[in-house]
Parts: structure tokens; C-alpha cells; sequence
């Protein structure tokens, strides 16, 4: 994939784990996940983009870091979280102390998918010239709103307007940072 040690990976996988541990962002972000179909990796992404290099993503940006990471997410992340999540229901036969162990794995596994995404994300990012002008609340509002509602896919608006409260609670927790 790419070399995880470059300096603007550390940083934005940094900056993910950072920000996803602020009260009340790992619940908006696994909501907007499930009732909006957002990458929250790709979401992190442009959040940091945003925050920490100035950089506000254009609606044609987000498409061109989709197509990025798309095959990655659909082919590795999603199949591991879907096996993480049938685990933890504990389907037939019963659950049995390997299952938990098993489980256990599995999310461990997503992670680092999840962490090769971020270092695809990063050298993307790379490419997108930092500036030093702060990007506003409002702009970091619509970035994230414009994100939402590319990953929707067609979802009824008034399920996706639902989500807005998820999008200023990372919002809230991205200024303070």
C-alpha cells in the first residue's frame, strides 16, 4: 500500500485516534456510519485536512478520496466488520470462549485495515497543497455535511438531516483541538 512511517500518516492517524477518544465523537461517528453509510476514515481524513493543514475539501475532492480508498473499504474493511459484528451476536453453535478470542482478533485486524486506509488517505492528501489560513466552524460544518450526504447514496434526506447533531458533535470536538 504505502509507507506508513511518512510523517503526514502519523499525523492524520494521530489525529484520528486523537479526536475519535473526545466525549461523544466515537458514537456520532459509528451513527453517521450506520444511518448514513459514512467512511469514518474518510471522514477523519478531511477533518484533519481541515483542522490541522487548512485544506477544505471541494465536493470533487471527496469523490476523487472515495474512488482512493473505495476498493480497500468494500473488499477488506466492510467483509472484516461484518464478521466482527455477526460475532458479537454469537451466532450457532453457541458462543464458546474461542469465539470472544476469535472476535477479538478480527476487530484487531479491521483496525489495521482501517490504519492501511488512513496511510492511502495520507498520501492522497499529500497531494493537496496545505494552507495557513484556519478553516471556520461553518466551512468544517458543510465539509462534513457534503460527506454525509455523498455517502447517503440516494438515503431518505429527513434520515440523513437526522444525522446533523453527529456532525456538530465532531465539529465541536475538532475545534478544540
Amino acid at each position: 500500500m504505502t509507507d506508513s512511517s511518512s510523517p503526514l500518516n502519523e499525523q492524520n492517524w494521530t489525529f484520528a485516534l486523537q479526536i475519535y477518544a473526545k466525549p461523544g465523537v466515537t458514537d456520532a461517528c459509528l451513527r453517521l456510519q450506520a444511518e448514513a453509510g459514512v467512511d469514518v476514515m474518510m471522514l477523519l481524513t478531511a477533518v484533519f485536512a481541515a483542522v490541522r493543514c487548512g485544506i477544505l475539501l471541494s465536493p470533487s475532492d471527496i469523490k476523487d478520496m472515495d474512488d482512493t480508498c473505495r476498493s480497500w473499504r468494500e473488499q477488506i474493511v466492510l467483509p472484516l466488520r461484518a464478521l466482527r459484528v455477526t460475532l458479537k451476536s454469537r451466532p450457532s453453535p453457541p458462543s464458546i470462549p474461542a469465539t470472544e478470542k476469535l472476535r477479538t482478533q478480527i476487530k484487531a485486524s479491521e483496525l489495521f485495515a482501517e490504519r492501511l486506509q488512513n496511510d492511502v488517505l495520507a498520501a492522497w492528501l499529500q497531494q493537496k497543497a496545505p494552507t495557513s489560513r484556519a478553516v471556520t466552524d461553518y466551512q468544517l460544518r458543510r465539509l462534513l455535511r457534503s460527506i454525509v450526504v455523498a455517502a447517503s447514496n440516494g438515503r431518505d434526506y429527513g434520515q440523513v438531516a437526522d444525522t446533523w447533531s453527529a456532525v456538530e458533535c465532531i465539529v465541536e470536538a475538532a475545534t478544540g483541538m
